[in-house]
């Protein structure tokens, strides 16, 4: 697939398929799509978490404001940045930007790579960050961003209309 045809191809999935399972190697290869993303002084703070067991991905999905889906994913990924990482290099506007950037970045490369691969994801932003590092068990220095559930997707929906670059661009 073409880069254009992922970029306008790809879509939020949140319906996935309860039988097909997404094989260990073929989360590896979006892993490594994702850390192929740019980032600050090549400092790449994201961290990965992939949840497979059941009752986690029950403790997540209550934590992402009961989004059910988050739970029905064969896979969950959930996405960290690593704060000590950001902060080597660049102090607080490591850990305050260019970690979430960063991290931004390497999401968009597993979703699109996702997409390629046929199977259909969710960017979740929405859930209390608290809880999630409870669930997770995760020490003070990681924080997670972004929940990423991954499946095929049980159909195919339509794309919501995306704003022309027009309505959003100033031109000087």
């Amino acid at each position: 697939m073409e880069v254009y045809e992922a970029i306008y191809g790809r879509k939020s999935v949140r319906d996935f398929d309860r039988v097909k399972d997404v094989p260990p190697d073929l989360v590896m290869k979006l892993l490594k799509a994702a850390c192929q993303a740019p980032s600050a002084g090549n400092l790449q703070p994201w961290r990965f978490w992939v949840i497979r067991d059941q009752k986690l991905k029950g403790r997540l999905a209550e934590a992402a404001f009961h989004q059910s889906f988050v739970a029905e994913a064969p896979v969950l990924i959930v996405v960290c940045a690593d704060l000590r990482v950001a902060s080597s290099g660049y102090g607080t506007r490591g850990t305050a930007l260019y970690a979430i950037q960063d991290t931004a970045a390497a999401i968009e490369n597993l979703l699109l790579a996702a997409h390629v691969e046929g199977l259909g994801a969710c960017w979740v932003s929405a859930f209390d960050e608290r809880r999630a590092i409870q669930a997770l068990e995760l020490p003070a220095h990681i924080r997670p961003l972004a929940l990423i559930p991954i499946g095929y997707p049980a159909y195919v929906g339509t794309k919501p209309q995306k704003r022309d670059p027009l309505e959003v661009t100033e031109f000087k």
